[in-house]
């Protein structure tokens, strides 16, 4: 493939889409975004508005593709309120991928690049982290749907031109991330005391910046073609560490207290935050290894100039209003 590859963003509008499309358009990729609604802010590249269960409008968008990075999906909702989320998440997940594969496969696309997730290996370790050859034990629905859709693909494109490439990240990070990193943004910043004091837990993440520069890696390496790739910053963070890092980063000091494990487990159990326990207290560490000695991968940024990064930016966001 050429520096000036011709790339097919799925997701484009959203959080890790509006990055990777700015850095792709910004190192001389030629960039289609393809999204399902207007986008509302303006996106680098070239913008497709396409509905991605339609196999045949997503074909017609895709003339003259290279390689397709799908990002689309639905992910983790924090209230979900659908009456059947594991459909919801199958539907999103897997039936999209396949259509959005299948169109490619139709405009004779050489590579596809699938953004699983962690979640499929599990949700926390004892001491050993995951890598490759680790078994899959999703727990959530989201990650389920992220497994199925990972094995409907490698079942469609067995036998196929078209090379299969699939990264799972843990949680991706920055100043404008969702979710509960988006909510421990908020807690730091209003100087909230947080029961982390004495957490030595072991977690890996990867920062939005690093996600980026490994999937551009993916887009025309000759030894990415068929891998599967688990992606973080390479350094396991403790929660307490985690939060040190974003309170400096916003001027202020961490403020945290000590609480059992038992008793944090026991308390977000009853208001039904069980995997927000999982997440905050327990540890989840992923090996880079083959990242880094097959690709030649190295991360861009360490965890804590991110972090400190990320709290700097979103305390500026907040005082100027942004």
């Amino acid at each position: 493939m050429s520096t000036a590859c011709r790339v097919y963003v799925t997701g484009a509008s959203g959080f890790v889409g509006r990055s990777l499309c700015r850095s792709l358009v910004q190192g001389g990729f030629s960039v289609t975004c393809a999204v399902r609604r207007d986008p509302g802010q303006a996106l680098a590249g070239h913008v497709v508005q396409v509905d991605l269960l339609d196999l045949a409008s997503v074909s017609r968008s895709m003339s003259d593709i290279e390689c397709v990075i799908h990002l689309a999906g639905r992910a983790h909702v924090l209230d979900d309120r659908v009456s059947d989320p594991q459909a919801a998440f199958r539907l999103a997940n897997v039936e999209t991928t396949l259509v959005v594969a299948k169109a490619a496969l139709a405009a004779g696309v050489k590579r596809f690049v699938f953004v699983s997730s962690i979640g499929v290996n599990g949700n926390e370790t004892g001491g050993q982290a995951f890598d490759e050859q680790a078994a899959p034990a999703p727990v959530a629905d989201y990650a389920v749907s992220k497994l199925e859709a990972e094995r409907a693909l490698r079942a469609l494109l067995d036998g196929t031109d078209m090379e299969l490439v699939i990264v799972r990240p843990p949680l991706i990070y920055d100043a404008h991330a969702p979710g509960n990193f988006a909510r421990l943004l908020r807690l730091v910043e209003k100087g909230l005391p947080l029961p982390f004091a004495g957490l030595n837990n072991r977690r890996d993440m990867v920062s939005l910046a690093n996600l980026v520069d490994f999937l551009t890696l993916t887009i025309r390496h000759e030894k990415a073609a068929g891998e599967l790739f688990l992606i973080a910053d390479g350094v396991s963070v403790s929660t307490r560490q985690i939060v040190d890092c974003l309170a400096r980063g916003m001027g202020r000091g961490a403020r945290c207290f000590y609480m059992p494990r038992l008793l944090a487990q026991g308390l977000l159990s009853l208001v039904g935050r069980r995997g927000m326990y999982v997440q905050l207290f327990s540890s989840l560490e992923v090996s880079t290894d083959k990242a880094r000695k097959l690709l030649g991968w190295q991360p861009l940024q360490t965890p804590s100039d991110a972090l400190v990064a990320a709290g700097k930016e979103f305390s500026h966001r907040k005082t100027v209003g942004a």
